[in-house]
C-alpha cells in the first residue's frame, strides 16, 4: 500500500530541500523524524511537518502498518518576482522561489 502526500507552494528554494531529502530516503517513519529533528536547516522543520501528515495519512488509510518513505520528491513553484534598486538607476529581479514536496510512503507488514 502506498500513500501520498504533497506539500505546495511552499516558501522555500527547492535546491535548499534537495539537500536534506538524500537524508531521509529509504528509511522508516521514526527514524527519518529523528534525523530531521537534529538537522539545523529550516527546510528539515518543513520536511518533518510533511512527513508527519503523510505518517497521519497512512494512519488513517492502514491502520498499524510500518511506513517506510519510499520516495521524496522536490519540484519547483512559482516564483514571486520582486525588485531591487542597482546602480546606475536600474532595477534588477530578485526571484523568491517556492517549492512542490511529494512524499511516497511504502506500507511494510501488510495483512
Amino acid at each position: 500500500m502506498e500513500v501520498i502526500t504533497k506539500a505546495k507552494y511552499v516558501r522555500i528554494s527547492p535546491r535548499k530541500l534537495r539537500m536534506i531529502i538524500e537524508l531521509v530516503k529509504g528509511k522508516d517513519i521514526e527514524e527519518a523524524l529523528g534525523i530531521l529533528k537534529n538537522v539545523r536547516k529550516k527546510g528539515a522543520r518543513i520536511l518533518e511537518k510533511v512527513i508527519k501528515s503523510a505518517h497521519n495519512n497512512g494512519k488513517n488509510k492502514g491502520g498499524d502498518i510500518n511506513w517506510v518513505i519510499k520516495n521524496i520528491k522536490v519540484d519547483g513553484g512559482p516564483m514571486l518576482k520582486r525588485y531591487r534598486a542597482a546602480t546606475m538607476g536600474r532595477a534588477v529581479m530578485i526571484r523568491r522561489r517556492t517549492s512542490h514536496i511529494t512524499v511516497i510512503l511504502q506500507g511494510i507488514g501488510e495483512e
